[in-house]
């Protein structure tokens, strides 16, 4: 997408549309690029989720209810930045679900700068926490950017160790809406020394399902995700694995196979992430050629959505139904499978998920909800 700044009847728009149900950023960045502005698009729901079977009417929050957000965040001295601004943050919008919008409370001028991801164990060991205290400052004294999801443990120390150098906390729930409580005195110390994000509305309570969304942007943000301790079913080995898909390098700090807490960053290490001792063993595969980084690893999986005729479309829906359970297939096996053009596939999934029936999971993988 060009960067180009939104006036406030853009603005409005770009907020109601994606504030709308079953609107998620990967069908919303479609729909931008089928209808122009946000305001078409939003002319056009009704009819995309009749087709792909709702049936009751699908409405986007009313523009008073968006204005009262944006009124809130400016009385809280926040922003809101659209991925369609020079002010979003170009590593994150490289990504195939980059958030189209992102509450800022602090420094967005954080957001521009190399940034590290430290991530793990909520339950961290004391030496867990040690080893988080020293890559933190000796990255933080390289001139990075430590960026983190707010939680106990890991994400406190890294923290609370980066904070007069510059750290970034990306939230689960609404820009207000601190998670742990206990942190509450972190957060507030993040927004006066450091930036603190969320793409959900303020308000909006940190359910479970929105912090695997969360850490797609903590690994977004950064070059690379460094894993301290994490259980073999941590949501750290999310944001690892969502690293990977992002084209970021991955970094896991060895630990005692007795100890339950390093189950997940042994298997990273087996996997192949980068054996982290110390900062100069991020920092020596960092700098060194070749890198795994792309400058935007979602290329190509943003194709333009042409116009399909509604008959093309009537005959090709059943079958790619037919064609989607509740396992996740990748959009370009479903398209082999059926044997149908791109665009129309794509049309398709478009109208499914605006209607409440389908799934988008990391990976470009979709499935049908149960």
């Amino acid at each position: 997408m060009k960067k180009t700044p939104l006036n406030d009847s853009e603005r409005l728009d770009w907020l109601r549309l994606i504030r709308t149900e079953n609107v998620g950023p990967v069908t919303f960045r479609q729909l931008i690029t089928r209808y122009g502005t946000a305001r078409q698009a939003l002319e056009a729901l009704p009819t995309l989720a009749k087709k792909g079977g709702r049936n009751r009417d699908l409405s986007p929050p009313s523009p008073r209810d968006i204005e009262n957000e944006i009124t809130f965040v400016e009385k809280e001295g926040g922003r809101i930045l659209c991925s369609c601004e020079p002010d979003y943050p170009e590593m994150l919008a490289a990504i195939e679900d980059a958030p189209p919008a992102l509450t800022v409370f602090g420094d967005p001028a954080l957001l521009h700068k190399k940034q590290l991801a430290v991530v793990g164990a909520r339950n961290a060991s004391i030496n867990g926490r040690k080893m988080a205290e020293k890559l933190t400052r000796d990255l933080a004294e390289q001139g990075y950017v430590i960026t983190s999801g707010l939680a106990r443990g890991i994400d406190t120390t890294a923290h609370n160790n980066a904070l007069s150098t510059g750290t970034v906390a990306v939230l689960a729930g609404g820009i207000d809406m601190v998670y742990p409580e206990e942190n509450r005195v972190l957060y507030e110390r993040i927004i006066e020394q450091g930036c603190v994000v969320s793409e959900q509305p303020a308000h909006c309570e940190p359910r479970a399902n929105l912090f695997p969304k969360r850490n797609r942007i903590i690994s977004g943000l950064s070059l690379g995700v460094i894993v301290v301790e994490a259980a073999r079913q941590s949501g750290s080995l999310i944001t690892a694995r969502m690293a990977l898909e992002q084209g970021r390098e991955v970094y896991a700090v060895p630990g005692s196979p007795l100890d339950p807490r390093a189950g997940g960053t042994n298997e990273l290490l087996r996997q192949g992430a980068t054996l982290t001792e110390t900062a100069a063993d991020v920092l020596e595969h960092l700098l060194s050629p070749p890198r795994l980084f792309a400058e935007n690893p979602s290329e190509g999986y943003d194709p333009p959505i042409a116009v399909v005729d509604d008959r093309q479309l009537d005959q090709g829906r059943s079958k790619i139904i037919e064609n989607l359970s509740t396992s996740p297939v990748s959009v370009d096996e479903l398209v082999r499978q059926c044997q149908l053009s791109l665009p129309l596939v794509l049309t398709v999934l478009l109208e499914l998920e605006l209607a409440g029936r389908l799934d988008r999971q990391p990976g470009h993988q979709v499935a049908l909800i149960g």
